[in-house]
């Protein structure tokens, strides 16, 4: 479950955004509190609320996400407990408070409304909020044998390192099949699963690829070094027997569409082609003029 959590100024608004019927609101948690419509709700947050003028962000709003299959098995019941919980965690339980559920996502969350002022006429010490709420719902999670925030990010840390091999080695598989052309090896790619996707700005120019498998998206050099876009285009060339060197050409085409090498691009691969032509004459033996 992910904790996130604000000092805000626009309490009527946040309640009516929580308590709308389209999203499937439903009331989960409610503390201190007579009212049931925003209108309402925000009147007796502010009868407190005046009682210190210079506090300007005076409600709290935080939000809470159990993951998508913890969120399936949450009854309204149990989403009230979770949220009292994460409330006391926050050392917040002697404040007003409302919370809705809404259920017109996949993603099941909860929208959490603390008036900021107590009835001291204190206000809430704010600082370091954000983290706060991350470490408060951490700590609800274990008590509740949900999925911790740390576990979904684990979880995600080897999902990407699968997804990365995986991309990897069809890259190796594709340059083993030789390809003279950008869109033959996109298309060895494709025939593996993985999509190519070549980065081009506003000005026509290739900057780099991303690779997509499954729903992750990734640039070339995040998978690996080898898989920048220079080092492809530089492996690609050495494949071809006749034609210009990619060095030496401004444009490139790319599935039928005719692009420039981003300078940056352009600079790095020609070096590459100098080291390798060096490289190959130090190991063949020929002499380099100067």
């Amino acid at each position: 479950m992910i904790g996130k959590g604000m000092a805000i100024a626009h309490t009527r608004a946040s309640m009516q955004y929580g308590m709308d019927q389209e999203k499937d609101a439903e009331i989960v948690y409610r503390a201190h509190l007579a009212g049931e419509t925003p209108s309402e709700v925000t009147k007796e947050f502010k009868i407190v609320q005046d009682t210190n003028a210079r506090c300007q962000k005076n409600t709290l709003s935080f939000v809470l996400s159990p993951t998508v299959e913890d969120g399936k098995k949450l009854n309204a019941k149990q989403l009230g407990e979770l949220t009292g919980r994460f409330v006391k965690q926050m050392k917040l339980q002697e404040h007003q408070a409302m919370a809705f559920v809404h259920r017109d996502k996949t993603h099941l969350h909860i929208h959490l409304y603390v008036n900021r002022i107590g009835f001291d006429g204190k206000a809430y010490n704010d600082s370091y909020i954000g983290k706060q709420s991350q470490l408060a719902a951490e700590k609800v999670a274990k008590e509740m044998q949900l999925t911790t925030a740390r576990e979904v990010q684990r979880e995600k840390q080897q999902s990407l390192l699968y997804t990365r091999a995986v991309i990897k080695e069809h890259h190796q598989r594709a340059l083993l099949e030789k390809p003279g052309t950008i869109d033959r090896y996109i298309k060895l790619m494709e025939k593996n699963g993985v999509k190519v996707i070549s980065v081009i700005n506003k000005s026509n120019q290739l900057q780099g690829f991303r690779f997509a498998h499954g729903p992750q998206y990734l640039k070339g050099s995040a998978v690996h070094r080898d898989m920048s876009a220079s080092k492809i285009l530089q492996a690609i060339a050495q494949n071809r027997e006749n034609g210009p060197r990619l060095s030496k050409e401004s444009t490139l085409k790319i599935m039928s569409q005719a692009v420039t090498l981003h300078p940056n691009l352009a600079a790095s691969l020609a070096k590459k082609v100098v080291k390798h032509v060096i490289k190959k004459a130090i190991d063949t033996g020929i002499g380099i003029g100067y």
